[in-house]
């Protein structure tokens, strides 16, 4: 089991958590057609996976214009004033069930948390730790994944 601690200040950001072996896929068909509320979490609570396509910014634009591919991994399409874009941002990021890091909170004057109906994911970092520590990506709009990234470098994993 795996706790995720705050490298800043070492405070827990999750409970004890198992590790998947893989990303678990989530189907369209999971999904509301309608849109109006966010698909199930990609991540079953008490565990985590470790990403290793790049998620979030910086984004650079993409080779084929004319068949684009989704922006970051479950993500949607992003067309950007520069044509449609792909996320070239952190590797390995820790993706756990938005409720497995109940503590951390929204950035000041909600940074980075644009969205239809929640936060996109595709601005950066958008939740901190409570100590103020700037540590995950919350993603949890109506068109994308819904799933929290925790950033490798601002947080670390202690196993017993």
């Amino acid at each position: 089991m795996t706790v995720f601690l705050c490298s800043m200040c070492g405070t827990a950001i999750t409970p004890e958590l198992a590790e998947l072996a893989t990303v678990p896929d989530i189907s369209d068909d999971e999904r509301d057609r309608d849109m109006e509320t966010r698909p199930p979490s990609t991540v079953p609570l008490g565990h985590y996976v470790i990403v290793p396509e790049p998620w979030g910014p910086p984004y650079i634009v993409q080779d084929d214009q004319e068949d684009p591919k989704p922006a970051q991994s479950r993500g949607p399409v992003v067309c950007r004033e520069e044509g449609f874009v792909i996320a070239a941002g952190t590797r390995h990021t820790v993706l756990v069930h938005p409720d497995d890091a109940a503590d951390i909170q929204p950035l000041p004057n909600w940074e980075n948390s644009n969205g239809c109906c929640g936060a996109a994911g595709d601005e950066g970092l958008n939740r901190a730790c409570p100590c103020g520590a700037p540590v995950a990506t919350l993603a949890d709009d109506c068109s994308g994944p819904y799933e929290l990234h925790l950033d490798p470098v601002r947080t670390y994993a202690f196993s017993q």
